[in-house]
């Protein structure tokens, strides 16, 4: 049955459709046009869509070109703002107000042309933007490019950010001896901030992970670990200088996982269960990651190694693992990587002394051939 005044009706196939009409022909007759979508609210807000771009063709394209950027791009943080993560758009809004804003903000559309694009990355007086933030810009204005496009009919392509040739480095890790040290100084008078370490090399977590980890995500019956919160230091709207320290979701829907213990570990772990508080860190509330890291830089130090990124935990987690016969994955499921590829590309890079073992296979077997000769 159609909602009411709405022309919008469930089909017998479960789909949902929405109708309207287009301007009269010659003989007097309208044209009746459909949307479709899987659901009620869907199919609405495609028919929204679908009238609003009726009346402005029927109005002349000109008046959709003669928009801003900027008043797209305001448009589009409101939607991602209800939509995405509080951390999404806080990151997301970052970026159009320091790198896009300042360049593109008062452009109209219809003044849009290559050399605006062409300019974007280029600064005066400073180093040049690393690739990876290179990427974060131009998604983010591509997705506003998308926005305008569907809503405004500006008919204007993505940017297609050039591709940097890479080197293909493997990530940076601990070597044998760093690991042999560091692991050697964290059993010495072991407490919860050396275990966290512990836990961090030994199951991939990452930074943010590991300091929203609660006791409740720990299963030491069945020696599983649950990851279903991270925490991170973002900014405040309307503020440059102060941020807070927020507790949500995973970093996507594949960072929520479970990770198996080893036994090792499960022992530890059931040595501090009993202490008090929610958080497996700090008790009560989560760990500052800053705070955190400046222990891990501590730690390193003790150990006579020198500063590391605490992320080398995580690469040097999962090279070991590699290393070690680990499916590609299994490992790709308890980083929660979105894709094996990832997993692939960042992480099998093997060992001189891991292509040393495979030589020495293959020595072996022709030594066998020359034998049964």
């Amino acid at each position: 049955m159609p909602r009411r005044g709405e022309n919008i009706r469930k089909r017998k196939d479960g789909r949902w459709e929405g109708r309207y009409y287009v301007q009269k022909m010659e003989n007097g007759n309208s044209i009746q046009c459909s949307v479709y979508a899987k659901s009620y609210g869907e199919v609405k807000e495609k028919l929204s869509v679908a009238k609003l771009k009726k009346e402005r063709l029927e109005k002349g394209k000109e008046t959709d070109m003669q928009i801003s950027f900027s008043r797209v791009a305001e448009e589009w943080l409101a939607k991602i703002r209800v939509e995405k993560k509080h951390a999404t758009y806080t990151k997301y809004r970052m970026i159009y107000e320091k790198y896009l804003c300042p360049k593109l903000g008062n452009v109209f559309f219809s003044q849009w042309n290559n050399d605006l694009l062409t300019n974007l990355f280029q600064s005066k007086g400073t180093a040049p933007l690393s690739y990876s933030l290179q990427k974060s810009i131009s998604c983010v204005l591509n997705q506003i490019l998308s926005y305008a496009n569907f809503h405004y009919l500006v008919h204007l392509s993505p940017y297609a950010l050039p591709r940097f040739k890479t080197d293909g480095k493997p990530v940076e890790v601990l070597n044998q001896s760093e690991q042999t040290r560091l692991l050697q100084y964290l059993y010495q008078e072991m407490d919860i901030y050396k275990l966290g370490i512990v836990i961090c090399i030994s199951t991939g977590l990452r930074l943010g992970e590991l300091c929203a980890l609660k006791w409740r995500d720990v299963d030491l019956e069945e020696n599983l670990l649950y990851i279903n919160a991270t925490v991170q230091r973002i900014a405040i709207e309307g503020y440059k200088a102060k941020t807070i320290l927020l507790e949500g979701e995973p970093k996507s829907n594949f960072s929520r996982r479970e990770i198996p213990l080893s036994d090792e570990l499960t022992r530890l772990l059931l040595s501090y269960c009993h202490s008090q508080g929610e958080y497996v860190i700090r008790g009560k509330k989560p760990m500052e990651p800053r705070t955190y890291q400046n222990k891990f830089q501590k730690y390193l130090q003790s150990a006579g190694i020198k500063k590391k990124n605490f992320h080398i935990l995580r690469h040097t987690f999962a090279t070991n693992c590699i290393s070690n016969g680990v499916d590609i994955k299994s490992l790709s499921e308890i980083l929660g990587h979105s894709d094996v590829k990832i997993t692939l590309n960042r992480y099998v890079h093997p060992t001189t002394e891991v292509k040393r073992q495979h030589m020495n296979t293959l020595s072996l077997i022709y030594g066998q051939l020359m034998g049964q000769e």
